[in-house]
């Protein structure tokens, strides 16, 4: 016989699946009978299809093609969601752009609907994040005084472009889950009085506490829920501006003895999660959950993976199974590379983060203009946004297609259940609150690969290019 690879050469994309029950023999109008509603959407490497819905009436005849087996009785973590982070120069990029085409985007990246991408989950910065276009916190006072009463707290910088642009998003997707996450406390409390590295003082844990406890307060008056907070964005990296060092016993320390006690007094039901930073050092966040009188306020642990892999979060895991995790931050450096990111993003954070237990995966980060802009002085200056915006022209980056293949279909409150691995076939299944199945599928090898996927006694018949990636819904 022929090889899979000289069967399919001259395949640029593939657009053809066979949904059948039984097996794939019979006649056409056998088959015709036996198709089933579902869905397939291609990314292919040289960008041929950008999460492009394909034409699934043709069939495919291929020889012991490999078999991805779908066990909906093998069920794992419940997922939150699939989005990225809104920081705050993402927000100013879109508030400034007319209001039809601010309407448009947010729609296309927010709504759910059946013409939509959907995103379901954002992370926001808690005071600025290194892509504002300046550093500023919640209370920032002049130098020598102190504020530990929180009078002065005040969340009028966000007002100005984040807020709006949150209210637009809750207005068209009432539902989406919101990650608050600091970059720095304010200057005043800090062991260096400055808004790059130093660390918490002791002395003002609690009124850390209290800063945390106004935020969450502030934005519900302004009808913006906050889902869950990190402690602390990248914990062991002083070098961003802004940024803040926590030691794990440190910040074990603030959540038992501070952060807990003050949601528990303010009945405050937003989700502590902790750590924030990279897979390798799950030490941090086991360490944190070792301690009982801190894990009990603690509903889990964040990553980003800079460094690592991604395997090891398995490790949190395997520790702390009572314990959920997040996957919260992937950059993609500027220009992009749309092959190599797809490929990297999909079977690292999609396929490999909630194959090890994420509950979310969200890219870094929403926005940025033709020159990688806003960020601070020392801030990241090649972030690549899930989108360029260039005043009302909207270009789609590499994450946008990423995102969408999970964020669409993926809902809310799907559940992760059993799938095979065969070869380089890369994958992860889902079935939604609706009784609908999704299986994120990427071809990790070098040659172009048929498989047959299997649920029961129904068949999906397809081919993957290498290196690309395919979302099938039924």
């Amino acid at each position: 016989m022929k090889s899979i690879k000289n069967i399919f050469a001259p395949i640029i994309f593939v657009v053809t699946v066979l949904f059948s029950c039984g097996t794939d023999s019979g006649s056409d109008s056998d088959n015709k009978q036996n198709q089933s509603t579902y869905e397939f959407w291609l990314s292919n490497p040289d960008s041929s299809a950008l999460f492009q819905k394909q034409n699934t009436s043709q069939s495919i005849s291929t020889t012991n093609p490999q078999i991805i087996e779908i066990n909906e009785t093998q069920t794992f973590q419940t997922i939150d969601g699939f989005g990225c982070a809104l920081t705050g120069g993402s927000a100013k990029l879109i508030d400034q752009m007319s209001a039809d085409a601010k309407n448009a985007l947010l729609k296309e990246l927010f709504a759910f609907d059946g013409n939509n991408i959907g995103m379901s989950y954002l992370r926001i910065s808690i005071g600025a994040s290194d892509l504002d276009d300046h550093v500023f916190s919640y209370n920032d006072l002049p130098a020598g005084q102190t504020d530990t009463a929180m009078a002065f707290f005040t969340i009028a910088q966000d007002r100005a472009y984040l807020i709006p642009v949150l209210k637009q998003i809750l207005a068209i997707n009432p539902t989406i889950k919101i990650l608050g996450s600091p970059w720095s406390a304010p200057v005043w409390m800090k062991t260096n009085s400055n808004s790059i590295g130093g660390s918490l003082k002791l002395q003002y844990y609690a009124a850390y506490a209290k800063y945390f406890v106004k935020y969450i307060q502030e934005m519900k008056k302004e009808g913006i829920r906050i889902d869950a907070i990190t402690i602390q964005n990248e914990p062991l990296y002083g070098g961003n501006n802004p940024s803040m060092v926590m030691q794990a016993a440190d910040q074990a320390l603030f959540i038992k003895n501070h952060l807990g006690p003050a949601f528990a007094a303010n009945n405050i039901d937003t989700k502590i999660i902790i750590y924030d930073h990279n897979a390798d050092r799950t030490d941090y966040p086991i360490t944190v959950l070792n301690d009982p009188e801190a894990k009990k306020y603690v509903d889990g642990s964040a990553f980003h993976l800079y460094g690592g892999a991604i395997n090891d979060l398995a490790k949190v895991h395997a520790a702390h199974p009572d314990k959920h995790l997040y996957f919260t931050e992937q950059w993609i450096g500027a220009p992009g590379n749309f092959s190599s990111d797809l490929r990297w993003h999909i079977k690292n954070l999609f396929i490999g983060g909630t194959l090890n237990w994420c509950r979310s995966v969200l890219e870094w980060n929403l926005a940025s203009d033709p020159n990688q802009n806003p960020h601070t002085d020392g801030g990241c200056t090649q972030c690549l946004g899930a989108v360029t915006i260039n005043g009302n022209a909207v270009t789609r980056n590499p994450a946008y297609y990423i995102i969408a293949h999970a964020s669409k279909f993926i809902r809310p409150g799907s559940v992760r259940i059993g799938s095979t691995i065969p070869g380089s076939l890369m994958n992860v299944a889902f079935k939604n609150s609706d009784g609908k199945k999704v299986l994120l599928v990427l071809n990790d090898g070098q040659t172009a690969q048929a498989f047959k996927i299997k649920d029961g006694n129904k068949e999906i018949i397809s081919v993957l290019n290498a290196g690309a990636v395919g979302t099938y819904v039924w």
